[in-house]
């Protein structure tokens, strides 16, 4: 589970429902204008992104846009099936003969891209040259309890650990770590040589990458000959694109819940939706004279009504959380405390904490935030229902490089950011509620701490039996119910607008580019 797979696209400063509607405005009364485009390419799929990926070397890789591109060029040992748990992938089977030996069975037949068989002499370097150091990258941090990786014939991996490790599986999944050829080094980050569906053509930073078909993929091929990713880093653009048909498709993009119910308007357009694992929520730093106290961090929670913001400001595309994890993990426990939208809940715990309502207000808290247009709004909102309970909430936004650097730090009250990929497998709770996990080692920003949490979580990760495990993440997801050092708002939906060209699109609860494995162009 790697903190780069959260991008931040939580609001922050307030803008008028004027410039709101002028956005729509603009998009009913200019897109007709462009609307006139030469045809478009009938073997090239052009995807929109809105930044290019930092680093196509699977190994090194964090951010979405490189994992997701990632896993259509390489492929991992092992897949993750609809409960989000593992499935077989380039490993047809494996064995867990003790808690600290793992064997995997390879497909046969395998080839990467430039004809090279492969082996299992490939898989063990693209592990031992992580863990020697022979490619800097974080990822290491990922795999700190293997230990060593044998191969004792072609078609045989084993990981020998040096503790018991639970999540290793989940790691070796999915976009988490594709195999490169043996020897590969710096260079495969800008000539990709993977095994996957699609093999890589070109990439001009900031513009696009381009991916084709692989026509000897070892699995189900892909149907589209060619992909195309551009990158639109803004909103009205891509609204633009989409319109006169340039572009083909975009998921879960800057698009705002009123620009995709008005490009759903357009004949030649699409709007797909699916319940999505991507966790908007709200941060304390438990640390904090004010928030220190559990009772206050609940009065927040009951003082937000969450489902007029979903409703209004999301257009229903999203769902009320209760957890961390989303509601597709096999680890998901439906029954933890909620805090229901219960104004007269929140003052009286706020009467009990011991800060009086005097004038009105209670006290002052200070949200800090980066600039997303999608949650603008919703910062108004949440200002006007804390306000209803005393508690005057003060917004502090800043430019991403800026805020994040705050949040790492620990210089904030309150902070919204969004968990994306990172939320999928119970990993997380290590990573961002574990004690021993303050930055620099983790993403508990806020320092909470909890010694029978931490214990909990190290006899969670211990456990290989899913059936013993998921009673103990049930208790954890309990303890930070009642604790509160998160408030976990929704899940976003996956959004997808495309062209009517696009046909057989399956999307997945991950919202990442799996898609595009089936998707076919008609004329």
């Amino acid at each position: 589970m790697h903190d780069g797979r959260q991008r931040e696209q939580v609001g922050d400063k307030k803008v008028s429902h004027c410039f709101r509607l002028a956005i729509i405005a603009v998009l009913i009364g200019i897109i007709p204008l462009l609307s006139c485009s030469s045809r478009p390419d009938p073997n090239t799929l052009v995807m929109i992104i809105e930044s290019s990926p930092t680093n196509l070397d699977p190994r090194v890789g964090l951010d979405a846009f490189s994992e997701r591109i990632d896993s259509l060029i390489f492929d991992d040992l092992l897949s993750r099936g609809e409960d989000l748990n593992v499935a077989p992938g380039l490993a047809e089977s494996w064995e867990i003969s003790d808690s600290l030996t793992y064997l995997f069975h390879l497909h046969h037949g395998v080839k990467f891209h430039d004809g090279r068989p492969l082996t299992s002499r490939d898989v063990k370097w693209t592990f031992d040259s992580l863990l020697g150091h022979k490619i800097l990258s974080t990822k290491v941090a990922v795999y700190r309890f293997v230990d060593r990786i044998e191969a004792p014939d072609d078609f045989t991996v084993v990981f020998h650990l040096k503790e018991p490790d639970s999540t290793l599986l989940w790691n070796l999944s999915d976009g988490a770590m594709g195999i490169v050829p043996y020897g590969s080094g710096d260079e495969i980050a800008q000539h990709p040589v993977g095994s996957g569906p699609f093999k890589f053509v070109s990439a001009e930073t900031d513009r696009e990458v381009v991916i084709e078909r692989n026509d000897d993929y070892w699995g189900e091929k892909a149907k589209l000959a060619r992909v195309l990713f551009a990158v639109v880093p803004d909103e009205t653009t891509e609204a633009l694109e989409l319109r006169k048909g340039s572009a083909d498709l975009a998921i879960n993009a800057f698009l705002t819940p009123d620009s995709v119910v008005t490009l759903a308007r357009a004949p030649n357009l699409a709007v797909e939706t699916s319940p999505g694992t991507r966790l908007a929520y709200l941060a304390f730093n438990v640390r904090d004279p004010i928030l220190r106290d559990f009772r206050v961090r609940q009065a927040i929670a009951y003082a937000l009504d969450r489902k007029p913001m979903i409703e209004y400001l999301w257009r229903g595309e999203a769902e009320v959380a209760r957890s961390v994890l989303p509601t597709q993990s096999w680890a998901y426990d439906g029954e933890v405390p909620s805090y229901d939208h219960d104004p007269e809940k929140a003052n009286q715990l706020l009467d009990e904490a011991g800060y009086p309502s005097v004038n009105g207000i209670r006290f002052h808290i200070t949200m800090k935030t980066s600039t997303d247009a999608n949650t603008r709004l919703m910062v108004a909102v949440m200002q006007r229902q804390l306000g209803e309970v005393g508690i005057v909430l003060d917004i502090r936004s800043f430019e991403f490089a800026t805020f994040f650097s705050d949040v790492t730090h620990g210089a904030f009250q309150m902070y919204g950011l969004r968990w994306i990929g990172g939320n999928e497998d119970p990993d997380i709770f290590e990573y961002a509620f574990d004690s021993a996990k303050f930055p620099p080692n983790g993403a508990n920003r806020g320092f909470y701490s909890n010694p029978k949490l931490d214990a909990l979580i190290d006899q969670a990760r211990r456990e290989i039996d899913p059936n013993v495990r998921k009673p103990l993440y049930a208790e954890i997801q309990r303890i930070l119910a009642h604790d509160l050092p998160y408030i976990n708002l929704w899940y976003l939906d996956n959004v997808m607008v495309h062209t009517r060209r696009v046909r057989n699109i399956r999307m997945n609860p991950e919202g990442n580019y799996d898609f595009l494995r089936t998707a076919e162009l008609v004329p």
